[in-house]
């Protein structure tokens, strides 16, 4: 088996390693605040910023890396995806090569230059609408109703949505057209910006102590109008929009993890290796020797786990038993590496005004519930009972 990665995807990682740290990390001091109050601290870098930094990643041909080639984008590999996400995931820097939910790439002509495009070149921005005012993402949970009416359908409810926020926006609405609880009767609508019935509130940026916790913004649907042709997939098949490219995306956000443990790794070994306690460095002490080490090797396991299933991805074969297993691993390794950082810190892993506060935080915060994690053993056990090797 040859572990080497390919010369042209050695390249792209390289290319992507150096534009985050000689672009991306400087800019770490600028989110997380030069005052001693960090009351400068802030969740977004400044607009003119961020164009700069897209304008150059176009330049450097990395600007929709995660698309498919035919709706625009570069169309690089999963295992490249995966490289690219790993480098970028080392930085406390919201920053990304256009990425898109796929849920979008089932758009149709229309739809694509309507809504897609304009996403991907960063003219407006596309509010996810899954989840509803205390209920979990789940579509058994979905109450709001939309009601067909001639050629329009009527929607009816509430939504929260953790998108960034943006001056040109519409929604990517999911909304009951069928009975509850079933997975073929909910439709999804993109509902634009200016629909009489639609109004958005909340989410906006916070600055200080505040740009440690994001707001979500809430959608509220009274009696909005929507064309059918604004419908996204089929009526009642929301839940097979973008399902193709889920197993993809789950190794996705395994290399993330991958990326943050490794800059959590390098903190803590930089700590370890400068602090000193009753007169000698910490480095030397076997806790600190055992938690770096423990460390490593969830990266390591994890690093293995996600780019194996990404080759195996490349070769067209079906990943969704090893793409479950890397979401449940990563995520729990994630998890083990914030409590050893903390330990390696001798403090919480979110101190305030630290690199890895913002690395803990998002990576905390952005890990999968339990509910997600249990699924993702339910799919794993199932291939294990139908007599599939591991």
């Amino acid at each position: 088996m040859d572990f080497e990665i390919p010369e042209d995807l050695k390249m792209v990682q390289s290319l992507v390693r150096a534009f985050v740290n000689d672009q991306l990390k400087p800019l770490e001091r600028d989110i997380l605040g030069r005052a001693a109050d960090l009351s400068d601290a802030r969740m977004f870098l400044p607009e003119d910023t961020e164009e700069k930094l897209v304008k150059m990643a176009r330049d450097m041909g990395l600007w929709g890396v995660g698309v498919p080639e035919e709706l625009g984008g570069v169309g690089l590999s999963t295992f490249g995806n995966c490289l690219v996400e790993e480098e970028l995931a080392q930085t406390v820097i919201p920053f990304n090569f256009g990425d898109v939910t796929p849920i979008l790439f089932d758009c149709d002509a229309e739809q694509k230059e309507k809504y897609f495009l304009p996403v991907l070149h960063r003219q407006r921005h596309a509010y996810l609408a899954l989840t509803e005012p205390e209920k979990t993402a789940r579509l058994s949970n979905i109450e709001m109703k939309a009601e067909k009416v001639s050629k329009h359908y009527v929607l009816n409810g509430k939504k929260v949505s953790f998108s960034r926020v943006g001056k040109d926006y519409f929604a990517v609405v999911f909304a009951a057209t069928g009975d509850k609880g079933l997975r073929d009767g909910v439709t999804c609508f993109l509902v634009d910006k200016d629909t009489p019935g639609f109004t958005v509130s909340g989410g906006e940026e916070k600055t200080g102590w505040q740009s440690q916790t994001g707001e979500p913004m809430s959608l509220v649907f009274d009696h909005c109008l929507v064309p059918a042709e604004n419908i996204l997939g089929q009526e009642g098949k929301s839940f097979h929009l973008g399902k193709k490219w889920l197993p993809s995306r789950r190794l996705i956000r395994g290399a993330r993890c991958v990326g943050v443990a490794q800059r959590l790794l390098e903190e803590s070994t930089t700590q370890a290796q400068s602090w000193q306690s009753f007169g000698q460095f910490i480095s030397r002490r076997t806790s600190i020797e055992a938690g770096l080490a423990d460390i490593a090797m969830g990266i390591h396991a994890c690093r293995l786990m996600v780019y194996e299933a990404a080759w195996k991805a490349d070769k067209g074969e079906s990943i969704r038993r090893q793409a479950a297993m890397v979401k449940l691993f990563a995520t729990e390794m994630v998890h083990s590496v914030a409590d050893r950082v903390a330990h390696i810190f001798n403090g919480p892993p979110y101190m305030g005004g630290l690199p890895m506060e913002r690395l803990c935080r998002h990576a905390l915060a952005t890990s999968a519930t339990e509910l997600a994690l249990e699924l993702q053993r339910s799919i794993i056990a199932q291939d294990i009972l139908k007599g599939l090797k591991v």
